[in-house]
């Protein structure tokens, strides 16, 4: 796969993903796979609207139709997903280093308020 390529899948994943809709949709697979029916319980949508998320998940190939007989159940695909980890993980070392300055702040606040304690 091309950079431009990738560059395309992800900016798509995340196009998909903007939606809360097909979020919900997404985690409800990942608890194991689901008919359309089963998928659009919770929403307040008709089944037809259910069906176009799915669509739509499935063109960013983040969901699978199965076919068993007249039983078709969706899957996840998680590679659209990973490729959004790979992206975020370059900025692991940021986050990590803000959050490591927090803790040193924090520490030393706590510090600070133990010590005015027993100055008390």
């Amino acid at each position: 796969m091309t950079a431009s390529t990738a560059e395309q899948r992800l900016s798509e994943t995340f196009a998909v993903l903007a939606n809360s809709t097909r979020r919900a949709i997404l985690a409800r697979l990942a608890q194991g796979e689901a008919t359309v029916n089963q998928l659009a319980e919770p929403f307040a949508l008709t089944l037809p609207a259910v069906s176009k998320h799915i669509k739509v998940l499935a063109r960013a190939g983040l969901v699978v139709r199965g076919h068993r007989g007249q039983y078709r159940p969706c899957a996840i695909d998680a590679m659209p997903l990973e490729e959004v980890l790979n992206w975020a993980e370059q900025y692991r070392p940021i986050w990590e280093a803000r959050f490591d300055r927090m803790n040193d702040y924090l520490t030393r606040l706590g510090r600070q308020q133990e010590a005015s304690k027993k100055d008390d």
